[in-house]
């Protein structure tokens, strides 16, 4: 190894808060990780840190089995999955686990190439005959991303649907034998979408709203104990919510028009700036704040029990109100600051004029106008797919549609009763403690029941 490289790893590693000495490493500290807390490490199981072309850690069991011959990558969109629960539950379960933290680039495509690097170390690693993607909430877009364009090249997101075209330098991407969505989001551009303020006036600022189209005014049904909006204040928010995303789009393309042209404000890119359009979680609008939106599934399907056992029905909602207070006027917290390519690519999905949601469905949304979009990416792969969604999480609901979008013949639907967006148990929805259990065990349980079926791989 150069020392250059062997530098600028442990350099990259020291900024996540982890140490690297080139050994397994059974006891380095974890890192704190911003979708899940870090696990503490098994005595079964080895971590042996690894340069990529970004910081990753192979997590493996000390005894190797039958299930050591599935290697299963372990990445975000864009947070540090390095000290994931996946590494941890997976590889105590058997399997060799790739853990990685996520590139600091704003473009999907660059994301995309440090995937396939993952994906050929992996693939590397000794005893490992079969790949599967492991894709956590905003990780499905990556994910799903990656496998659309390996198992299609290139040119399956360079139609005329598409807002961006994907770079050829994303031909020969190795393709991933399967794909676990765990409480996947409908993707990164969506969730742009479900939280971006239409009460916003002005396209530089988020101080002055609209109070008619103000989720948070009581006028409208805001209450911080639960909302309840009125069903007139709904229709007008999201027609709002669609004119104000296609407005912006066509901001964004006619200012990339401009760069691509040689008019435009810098040779390559330019900052672009959405006031009330960022995606945390305690942003996204209207159905975090009123339970009743986005609180069942439309078809029965197999829900997850404690004791183990699985019934089949129409999935219900147990989350709480989420997001008191409005974070629009605030530029760190509400704003989405990005740039001109890395809006098209990432934050912007077409929605027509019917655009919307209710109780159990999105409508409105061209799920292909964007390869940041799992509805739109799984149309087009064909490994085994299995998708798990959270009944305790605001994103749950997105699984039955990833589901029936998907093409893939060997596919599979369940839900967590219980379990919050990370996989445990949302102590906050339960009635009585102890109603959900181990939710967390009872999600990697399943994944393991489903990654070994004999067959599969």
């Amino acid at each position: 190894m150069k020392r250059h490289t062997l530098t600028s790893f442990a350099m990259a590693l020291l900024a996540l808060g982890l140490s690297y000495s080139g050994r397994s490493a059974a006891q380095t500290p974890a890192a704190q990780s911003p979708a899940s807390p870090p696990q503490p490490l098994d005595t079964t199981i080895k971590r042996t840190f690894v340069p990529l072309s970004v910081p990753a850690a192979l997590y493996e069991p000390l005894t190797p089995g039958e299930q050591t011959r599935i290697g299963v990558l372990v990445m975000h969109s864009g947070a540090n999955y390095i000290t994931h629960s996946a590494c941890t539950e997976l590889s105590k379960r058997g399997y060799k686990v790739l853990c990685a933290a996520n590139s600091t680039h704003e473009l999907l495509d660059r994301k995309l190439l440090d995937t396939k690097v993952a994906v050929s170390h992996l693939r590397q690693v000794p005893g490992v005959r079969k790949v599967v993607l492991f894709g956590h909430s905003g990780g499905a877009t990556l994910m799903t991303a990656y496998q659309l364009v390996a198992e299609n090249g290139p040119g399956v997101c360079q139609g005329a649907e598409r807002l961006v075209k994907c770079s050829d330098d994303l031909a020969g991407l190795p393709a991933a034998d399967g794909i676990v969505l765990a409480d996947s989001n409908w993707g990164n551009a969506v969730m742009a979408l479900f939280s971006l303020d239409p009460a916003v006036v002005a396209s530089d600022s988020g101080m002055a709203v609209n109070p008619d189209l103000d989720l948070w005014n009581p006028k409208n049904g805001f209450d911080p104990a639960g909302s309840k909006y009125r069903p007139e204040f709904v229709r007008a928010f999201q027609r709002a919510v669609a004119k104000r995303e296609n407005d912006l789009i066509r901001t964004a393309s006619g200012r990339l028009a401009a760069i691509e042209s040689g008019k435009g404000r810098f040779v390559d890119d330019e900052p672009f700036l959405v006031p009330g359009g960022a995606s945390a979680a305690m942003n996204n609008k209207l159905y975090a704040q009123d339970t009743r939106l986005m609180s069942r599934t439309r078809k029965a399907w197999p829900l997850l029990h404690a004791d183990g056992s699985v019934s089949n029905e129409v999935i219900r909602s147990v989350r709480v109100p989420q997001g008191a207070t409005s974070s629009t006027s605030s530029f760190g917290m509400g704003a989405l600051t990005t740039t001109v390519r890395g809006f098209l690519t990432n934050h912007a999905v077409r929605v027509s004029d019917e655009f919307g949601f209710d109780e159990s469905t999105v409508r409105g949304v061209e799920w292909t106008s964007t390869y940041s979009c799992p509805p739109g990416n799984v149309q087009h792969i064909t490994v085994p797919l299995l998708v798990v969604g959270m009944t305790g999480s605001w994103e749950y609901l997105a699984a039955e549609t990833i589901y029936e979008q998907a093409k893939s013949a060997d596919k599979r639907l369940a839900f967590v009763e219980g379990a919050s967006h990370v996989f445990s148990t949302c102590k906050a929805c339960e009635k009585t403690p102890g109603q959900f259990g181990d939710t967390m065990k009872t999600f990697y349980d399943h994944v393991d029941r489903w990654l070994s079926e004999p067959g599969r791989f």
